[in-house]
């Protein structure tokens, strides 16, 4: 295994930082491989805002759910599905253009297109020696992080990127076994093969959780997935999505 899949492969949440700022330099090469991964049409359809006023950092932190790492950290890194620049090109252009930038499918592009930078930063940050978490909670309250950023219209905050010197060792989280994820030729619905991967999976997540939390914890996937999946949660983001003119078709 070379040093690429090293890093990739021990991949771990961190939630603890030093308090370190990331350099100038570590910042710029952390969005250069941002920007090298693959890209839709040559769209480069996101971008990312560095927050690094501690006002605003402490105020994400609040938006994101009291998440402390959100406001202690080496660096935040917001990344959004950005078509704005795209309608800037269009009036510079002196075409109309918001038919297509209105669509489910121009959504998804911009979304993906962040996804593919985001996870290209990650492992460029995790490949020099510092750990990061992905922010999910940003999308608690869209709007106020919308306004406490600037953000303007066709541009939608998905996510937060924390990074940092690790100030703490975290195990390596079980993933789901690779004859679940991967289905050759076409999907595995043979149901009997498919719930006995899960319940697999179930032991293995069980063992973990116990061996992390001293027996205190043992609960499974299955289990954790459909409580979670029970509630209802950011159920305006439909609404905010087109009050952004992101997916109106």
């Amino acid at each position: 295994m070379n040093s690429v899949m090293e890093t990739i492969v021990g991949h771990r949440s961190v939630r603890k930082f030093k308090d370190i700022d990331l350099s100038k330099e570590q910042v710029e090469q952390i969005v250069q491989a941002a920007q090298s991964a693959s890209t839709s049409s040559f769209m480069q359809a996101y971008s990312i805002i560095g927050v690094t006023d501690k006002e605003k950092k402490k105020k994400l932190a609040v938006l994101a759910g009291n998440q402390s790492y959100v406001e202690n950290n080496g660096h935040l890194f917001i990344f959004c599905a950005d078509l704005f620049r795209h309608s800037i090109a269009a009036e510079m252009e002196g075409k109309d253009i918001s038919a297509s930038l209105e669509t489910t499918e121009k959504f998804m592009v911009s979304v993906i297109d962040a996804s593919l930078a985001a996870q290209n930063a990650s492992i460029a940050a995790e490949s020099i020696g510092l750990g990061i978490c992905y922010i999910g909670g940003l999308r608690n309250n869209l709007p106020e992080v919308c306004s406490l950023l600037n953000i303007p219209e066709r541009v939608i905050p998905l996510f937060a990127l924390v990074v940092g010197y690790p100030d703490q060792h975290t195990e390596k989280k079980p993933r789901i076994p690779f004859h679940h994820i991967y289905h050759e030729n076409e999907y595995e619905q043979d149901m009997d093969t498919y719930k006995q991967g899960l319940k697999e999976y179930n032991k293995i997540i069980s063992a973990y959780y116990k061996e992390r939390t001293g027996n205190a914890r043992s609960d499974n996937w299955t289990a954790q997935m459909t409580g979670m999946l029970e509630g209802k949660s950011r159920l305006y983001m439909n609404e905010f999505i087109k009050k952004q003119k992101m997916d109106l078709r």
